[in-house]
C-alpha cells in the first residue's frame, strides 16, 4: 500500500511542532525530577533519545509505505511501555501515547488512524491498570483525554483543509467557466456583426446595385443618343436623375436601419 492510500495532506505548523517538543521536554524533566536514583537516568535518557529520534524522523520524513509506519508505531509503543515498566509510579510517561496519537492522526486516514488511536488509548489504560490497579485507571483519564483532543484537532484541520481545497477548486472552475462564457459572448457578437454585414451586402446587391446598373445602362444610352439626336437625350438624363435619387434614397434607408439596429 502506497503513501497516497494512507497519508493525509495536513502538516503541523511551527507552533504545533514547538508545542510537541515542549511537551516532550516537559516529560523528560518530570521523569528525571521524579527519579532520585541518578543511575537510572542513563536508561531513561537512552529510551527518550530513541523515542525522540524516531518521532522527529517520521514527523518530517515519514516513510512512503504504510507497513513501515505500522512498524514505527509498534516500536514507539514498546519504548513507552519499557519506560513505564522501569518505574510504574511515573504514570505521566503515558502522555507520550498522546503524542503518538497526534502523529497517527497526521499520517493515517480512516481505519488505520482509528486503529492506532484506539490502540494508544487501550495501552494507556491497560498499562496503568496493570501496574497500579483501579487508581491507575483514574490516572489514565488525563493522557487519554489529551490523546483524543489532539487527534480530533488534527482531523478537524484536515477537514478544514479539504473544504478549502474543494472551495478553491470550485472557484477555479467558476473562473474558467466565466472566461469561456466571455469568449463565447465575444464570438457571438462577432457572428452577429458578420451576419449584419452579410444582410447589408445582400440588400445592396438586391436593390442599390440593380439601380446603379440601370444608371450605367442609361448613361451609355445617353452617350449613343447624343451622337445621333441630342434632343432625345433630355428624357434619358431625366431618367438618370430619377435613378440616382432612388439609389441615394435606398442607401440612406439602409444606413438608417443599421443605426436603429445598433
Amino acid at each position: 500500500m502506497h503513501t497516497a492510500q494512507t497519508r493525509v495532506s495536513y502538516k503541523p505548523g511551527r507552533i504545533a511542532v514547538a508545542a510537541l517538543y515542549l511537551a516532550f521536554a516537559a516529560e523528560i524533566a518530570r521523569t528525571l525530577g521524579a527519579t532520585p536514583n541518578r543511575d537510572a537516568w542513563a536508561s531513561y535518557l537512552l529510551l527518550y533519545g530513541a523515542f525522540l529520534i524516531l518521532f522527529t524522523f517520521v514527523l518530517f520524513r515519514p516513510p512512503r509505505r504504510a507497513v513501515f509506519l505500522h512498524l514505527y508505531f509498534g516500536a514507539q509503543s514498546a519504548l513507552v511501555l519499557i519506560m513505564l515498566a522501569l518505574n510504574p509510579e511515573l504514570d505521566f510517561i503515558t502522555a507520550l501515547f498522546a503524542l503518538l496519537s497526534y502523529q497517527a492522526a497526521l499520517l493515517f486516514t480512516a481505519a488505520a488512524r482509528g486503529f492506532w488511536i484506539a490502540a494508544f488509548i487501550s495501552l494507556t489504560a491497560g498499562a496503568l491498570f496493570f501496574y497500579l490497579g483501579l487508581p491507575g485507571l483514574a490516572m489514565a483519564i488525563t493522557p487519554i483525554a489529551i490523546s483524543v483532543v489532539l487527534a480530533a484537532h488534527v482531523i478537524a484541520n484536515q477537514e478544514l483543509e479539504s473544504a478549502r481545497a474543494a472551495s478553491q477548486t470550485l472557484l477555479d472552475e467558476l473562473r474558467r467557466t466565466h472566461q469561456q462564457l466571455k469568449l463565447h459572448s465575444a464570438q457571438g457578437e462577432e457572428l452577429a456583426a458578420l451576419e449584419e454585414r452579410n444582410r447589408l451586402a445582400r440588400e445592396l446587391h438586391d436593390s442599390v446595385s440593380q439601380t446603379l446598373f440601370s444608371i450605367i445602362l442609361n448613361t451609355r444610352a445617353a452617350q449613343l443618343q447624343w451622337a445621333r439626336d441630342p434632343l432625345c437625350v433630355r428624357d434619358t438624363l431625366a431618367r438618370l436623375q430619377e435613378l440616382t435619387h432612388s439609389a441615394l434614397a435606398q442607401i440612406r434607408t439602409l444606413i438608417t436601419e443599421r443605426r436603429l439596429d445598433a
